[in-house]
């Protein structure tokens, strides 16, 4: 009786400790909007950086992932469980997030990523005039770029297609800049808003009936996450589709130019190392990205009328498709 006494108090003289250890861990409030490809890669970048900085979950540091899984309520809930949790550090890893973390506090460090125009979002006036207790990484794309990619593929091009989601402020920045950025290479771009995900189907079929010569799909977060679905679209009426975002040639786009979102995850989790060794966000500018990647994909280009010149083949980072070119043109 008295050995069993003793051993319970050792179990749970065990379970305060462990208890206390977890309390006193730094604890760092991770949350994304939904299931977007691009926001798990950041995601994982993020985490990865504070691996190789010799940070781990429940080891010498604490992180609470959520997911809003959409929802903007349950968005703006995230972040303000994360202030009444009394965690030390925010990581907002979308504008919808970066968005909601900006209401819930003016104290608790936030770093965001995967966000297009932050201080449209709220997060300050420029890269070095920002609020206090913010910093992160821009993801705003290479609109101008892609464009004129496409135009180098499609001489002959007018009409350019693309669906936007008027509920998230970046999808109608980069809506702006697409407009923009079409008038100086003689496109017009033909757009239909959607609400949520369940609408991406037909408005993509709506966008096909508009007489578009391509589509190119601008990136947010609520389209992103069902990609595949215009991917499919453009198949089956051989409407050639560029994707906004680098994975998008894994998800039906023929090509795709933007950032590595791993790396931009990764550049966020070194700010977040910097912020808990004591360093003010205030003092650390707002980083962008700079290394334009182009993603090919042969069998979407093949299904969408597509057939990309050598020159552009060599100027690819990734190609898949069409066996991956022959296993690199059978490795030589």
């Amino acid at each position: 009786m008295r050995k069993t006494l003793i051993l319970c108090l050792l179990s749970l003289l065990i379970f305060l400790c462990c208890e206390k250890k977890q309390e006193s861990l730094y604890t760092i409030g991770i949350f994304q909007f939904n299931d977007a490809p691009t926001l798990n890669e950041v995601r994982e970048g993020f985490i990865r950086a504070l691996e190789d900085k010799g940070l781990r979950d429940n080891e010498n540091v604490r992180l609470k992932i959520r997911n809003g899984y959409g929802n903007l309520a349950e968005v703006q809930r995230i972040a303000q469980d994360f202030v009444d949790e009394n965690v030390n550090m925010i990581v907002a890893l979308s504008t919808p997030c970066l968005q909601a973390a900006l209401i819930a506090t003016h104290e608790i460090p936030i770093i965001f990523s995967s966000v297009a125009n932050p201080f449209l979002a709220g997060a300050g006036k420029s890269a070095h005039d920002h609020r206090s207790n913010v910093s992160g990484v821009s993801s705003r794309g290479p609109i101008e770029k892609s464009l004129g990619f496409i135009r180098e593929i499609l001489p002959k091009a007018k009409r350019l297609g693309t669906l936007w989601t008027p509920a998230e402020i970046n999808s109608e920045f980069y809506l702006e800049l697409a407009k923009r950025g079409a008038r100086d290479l003689g496109f017009e771009i033909v757009d239909v808003p959607i609400a949520n995900k369940n609408q991406v189907l037909h408005s993509a079929q709506l966008l096909i009936n508009k007489k578009i010569d391509a589509i190119y799909q601008i990136s947010d977060n609520t389209i992103n996450a069902s990609f595949e679905t215009i991917g499919n679209v453009a198949e089956e009426n051989s409407i050639p589709l560029f994707g906004g975002f680098l994975l998008s040639t894994h998800r039906g786009a023929c090509a795709a130019l933007g950032w590595d979102f791993f790396e931009m995850g990764y550049k966020a989790g070194e700010i977040a190392f910097r912020v808990k060794g004591g360093e003010s966000p205030a003092k650390i500018p707002i980083q962008s990205m700079s290394k334009v990647r182009m993603n090919l994909n042969l069998d979407a280009a093949a299904k969408q009328g597509i057939k990309f010149s050598d020159e552009v083949l060599r100027k690819a980072d990734e190609v898949v498709g069409a066996k991956e070119k022959s296993q690199s043109n059978s490795d030589f």
